[in-house]
């Protein structure tokens, strides 16, 4: 897996801002010691490269990013499949982790229990999610796309759940759809975010724009 300060440095070049650094760091983090890793409600963002997993597979339900996935070359497998059903093409225990990021908010409250019940059922490991800190608002950016959010997770429930909650994007007020800044210049409310990260909001992740859950199969 990519050192750490190799990760930062690969982001930093790439345009991330330092709070999204952080989250990436705080998955590596999560991460360590799983090799293959499911990847799911993957779109075609290159996460698990990027993190340096060794076998990353995406399990994806929306076609367009299924093939845009696989031109990329971002997982070693693009499995299309609802994640709604998991159960129904990926074994028990078959990947070290399974992770979902910026996935269960998009699912009803019932299929949302589903796809942590499946996911905890894959998974030897580890279970990953990251997910705005209760619920948040969101539309469609195409008419036939899936990025309506239809579900809030509250740091409390997940708790409950047996995950480890941390605090991630800074707090919540200084943030919209997509995560997005929602004042300008983006600079400023950049640092601000990053600052209440440190001093708030990490370590209250109700006040936080997002969570990252992990659990961890003993």
């Amino acid at each position: 897996m990519r050192s750490s300060i190799g990760l930062a440095w690969t982001l930093l070049k790439a345009g991330y801002e330092p709070n999204q650094i952080i989250m990436k760091l705080a998955l590596r983090r999560a991460l360590v010691g799983c090799e293959s890793v499911l990847d799911v409600g993957c779109g075609a963002a290159p996460n698990m490269r990027l993190l340096g997993i060794k076998h990353p597979v995406g399990a994806e339900g929306y076609a367009p990013s299924v093939e845009k996935a696989r031109q990329l070359g971002t997982h070693d497998e693009i499995v299309p499949c609802d994640v709604r059903a998991l159960g129904q093409h990926f074994n028990a225990r078959q990947f070290d982790a399974c992770v979902a990021l910026d996935v269960i908010e998009h699912l009803p409250k019932a299929d949302g229990l589903k796809l942590i019940a499946d996911m905890e059922r894959i998974a030897k490991k580890r279970i990953i999610f990251f997910t705005p800190s209760g619920f948040l608002s969101q539309g469609h950016t195409d008419k036939d796309d899936l990025q309506p959010h239809l579900s809030g997770w509250e740091p409390d429930e997940m708790r409950q759940k047996g995950y480890e909650v941390q605090g991630l994007l800074g707090p919540k007020s200084l943030r919209g759809e997509y995560h997005r800044l929602k004042r300008r210049p983006a600079v400023l409310w950049g640092v601000l975010s990053l600052l209440g990260h440190f001093l708030w909001t990490g370590r209250k992740p109700e006040r936080a724009a997002a969570i990252l859950c992990v659990k961890t199969i003993t």
